[in-house]
């Protein structure tokens, strides 16, 4: 990604890394894209000194398209089997990124456990165990979000659940050997 010195041109909510505290920058703020993953932005602001989480939708505030609304997937796409369905829960998970680091959530090994159940009025509930790479990283909740967000689009999810918990504690070990690679680890 390009740090092209480039300016808002907008007034838009962005969320601290890893702080995540929502701050609103204002339109002529001079920022550098550092990452565009998952739909989103991870924005160097200069007059701040740090990098900000941008979601897609406000992309047009530094001069991008939105990413479009994920259509529902056609009834023929629908999975026979729950295995199917949970394969398509893992594959929303790999659209999920943490702002500071160009791996999605699945190959970092954030997530600890993932559950679907069918609910008795019909279709399936998530609940899904993450973590972070830090205790102190501000953006748990706003990663959490994103994952349910996504999940909750497949047509045959009800509701999904993302909780954070930090046992046990994350270990680099954990990376997948696709993000080993991504990070130059391997």
């Amino acid at each position: 990604m390009s740090n092209e010195r480039i300016e808002v041109i907008r007034d838009c909510e962005v969320i601290e890394v890893p702080g995540g505290r929502v701050v609103q920058l204002t339109k002529g703020t001079p920022v550098s894209i550092t990452q565009s993953l998952g739909g989103s932005y991870t924005l160097l602001v200069h007059t701040m000194g740090g990098l900000f989480r941008l979601a897609g939708r406000d992309a047009d505030a530094i001069g991008k398209d939105a990413p479009p609304e994920e259509a529902a997937p056609s009834p023929d796409a629908t999975p026979k089997s729950a295995a199917d369905l949970r394969d398509q829960v893992w594959a929303q998970l790999r659209t999920c990124f943490d702002p500071e680091i160009p791996v999605n959530i699945v190959d970092l090994g954030l997530i600890y456990e993932l559950d679907v159940e069918p609910v008795p009025e019909g279709g399936n509930k998530v609940a899904i165990k993450m973590t972070l790479t830090a205790q102190g990283c501000g953006m748990g909740d706003s990663i959490a979000a994103d994952a349910r967000s996504k999940i909750e689009r497949l047509p045959e999810i009800q509701a999904a659940n993302v909780e954070v918990v930090w046992e046990p504690a994350w270990t680099p070990e954990r990376i997948s050997p696709e993000g080993k690679e991504l990070l130059g680890m391997s």
